[in-house]
């Protein structure tokens, strides 16, 4: 009996890691291109906001935005390539989505993050691992809504991944923060 149960449980997961991989990696990866690609002229344009604290700051950058739209997009139609959905139009407008809801989910953050007075590059627990996430699974759930244990998965996981690849971008030297 208990290596039936077994045997269940590893087809379970050999079913749910794919679905889950093929709904998350348009963000994850949408999340990390603003690190390798982004800087130069912040999206704010160093603008202040009515409380007199920047809108986001300055680690928000137009290029690091658009590279992360990007990522997301190419990340959704290599997955379509993969089979792991219809090429298009599955792969583009979800990759899409998922990297421009990622895009504004941590711009949404790091808008909190500055009206809350906290400078650029400090932690925030649980907003810094999650705010790019739920703006992905937000912008595409009209489109594609995410199966519950897919969900249920991504925000289990998501934020150990998020610490452990920051921690290893700043031990890259990537990243000046390790979270």
């Amino acid at each position: 009996m208990p290596s039936e149960v077994l045997s269940a449980l590893l087809a379970y997961l050999a079913s749910l890691i794919p679905r889950w991989l093929a709904y998350v990696l348009p963000a994850y990866f949408a999340n990390g291109a603003p690190v390798l690609f982004g800087g130069g002229r912040p999206i704010d344009g160093g603008r202040l906001f009515i409380d007199g604290r920047p809108i986001f700051g300055p680690r928000k950058t137009i290029r690091g935005f658009i590279s992360g739209v990007l990522a997301g997009l190419i990340t959704g139609l290599l997955l379509g390539l993969a089979g792991l959905f219809p090429l298009l139009p599955d792969g583009a407008i979800l990759g899409f989505l998922m990297g421009l809801g990622a895009m504004l989910g941590d711009l949404a953050g790091s808008f909190l993050k500055r009206r809350l007075n906290r400078p650029p590059g400090s932690p925030a627990p649980g907003l810094d691992q999650l705010d790019f996430l739920l703006g992905a699974i937000l912008l595409s759930l009209p489109y594609r809504p995410p199966e519950l244990d897919v969900l249920i998965c991504s925000l289990v996981l998501t934020p150990a991944i998020h610490l452990a690849t920051n921690y290893g971008a700043y031990k890259l030297g990537l990243k000046k923060e390790p979270w």
